[in-house]
């Protein structure tokens, strides 16, 4: 294992830690607690509070999305691992402004039973909370399961959604219900060229010959859906955006934002390359292209490879997209 990292054990603490000193005026932690990030950007009194929680190993996903107009807070766990469900309460309890608080994270096992005691438990002071799951990893499960589905990139844009909803004082039944109706219309299918390693693992989560790719790779490196011989960005777009659309149809006319997001270990040019493919295969569809996300947005340590979240938009959706939004990792400056 070859990392600039201290030690595996303090991985995360000393990520942790850099980003209070690299951002401390926009983020903070929660009582000097390095598994809870909160948001120091000025909020009303009132806002419903969006938290998530997740293991770490991911960024920009969780931390990176804490701020104005994103979420309130976020808490991990270890690599690939989820937060204790006390780290969660705290979380919630620290973001509630009186109104409630929607806890919005993906469908993994380990962050639902965690999520669900940490409600359970905020339930004695009086918060009222909601939950809402990301399911859009189209691969990891077909369409008469989606139930099951992963929560990967797609999250990104209902965090997005939600925080633009909260922002506007709606109320936390009408942020709940922004977020399912984003997910509802958001899909990602992504593609691994090679593993990533757990620091305290030391070893590779999975091999792949170098002339190989996985189709349906998992941001853990659970397995995907097949194993093919390297494919062109052409090739590897077509691929993605069928699937998709197959699971989620456009019609002319339709407006949806893309996502090309990489993996941790995938060049900038290398996305822009497959966004290229993307763009064309949707505008010979008549469907246009509203605020293109492409960069590293939702990664797995230093995988290569890459995914494409669709996000089908209506007026409502592409209003609160477009919303003004900050923090550390993202911004959007739209009005």
């Amino acid at each position: 294992m070859r990392k600039i990292i201290n030690s595996a054990d303090t991985f995360v603490q000393d990520t942790m830690e850099g980003i209070i000193a690299a951002y401390g005026d926009k983020v903070k932690l929660l009582n000097d607690d390095f598994r809870v990030l909160l948001s120091n950007y000025p909020t009303q009194d009132g806002k419903v509070g969006i938290v998530t929680a997740g293991g770490s190993g991911h960024l920009p996903v969780f931390l990176g999305y804490v701020g104005k107009g994103l979420l309130d807070g976020c808490a991990v766990g270890e690599v690939f691992a989820s937060p204790a469900s006390e780290k969660m309460a705290d979380m919630i309890r620290a973001c509630d402004r009186g109104n409630g608080v929607l806890c919005l994270y993906g469908n993994y096992n380990g962050d639902i039973f965690n999520f669900r005691m940490a409600c359970d438990e905020v339930e004695f002071d009086d918060i009222e909370t909601r939950q809402v799951l990301v399911r859009d990893d189209v691969a990891s499960s077909p369409k008469e399961n989606a139930d099951k589905r992963r929560g990967v990139a797609g999250m990104v844009y209902a965090f997005k959604v939600a925080g633009a909803a909260a922002d506007r004082m709606m109320s936390l039944d009408e942020v709940a219900a922004v977020a399912e109706k984003a997910l509802a219309n958001i899909r990602t299918m992504g593609v691994a060229l090679s593993p990533c390693i757990v620091p305290k693992v030391g070893k590779p989560t999975f091999t792949i010959a170098d002339d190989e790719i996985e189709i349906g790779m998992g941001i853990h490196g659970e397995a995907g859906i097949e194993v093919r011989k390297m494919m062109t960005a052409d090739e590897i777009a077509e691929t993605l955006v069928e699937t998709i659309t197959k699971d989620m149809p456009l019609q002319s006319g339709d407006e949806v934002s893309v996502m090309v997001n990489g993996l941790g270990g995938t060049p900038m040019e290398e996305q822009l390359i497959v966004y290229r493919r993307v763009h064309q295969l949707l505008e010979d569809m008549g469907v246009s292209v509203v605020m293109p996300h492409i960069g590293e947005y939702a990664t797995s340590m230093e995988m290569a490879g890459l995914s494409v979240t669709i996000f089908k938009l209506d007026a409502e959706l592409k209003e609160l997209l477009q919303a003004p939004a900050e923090s550390p990792f993202y911004t959007n400056s739209n009005k």
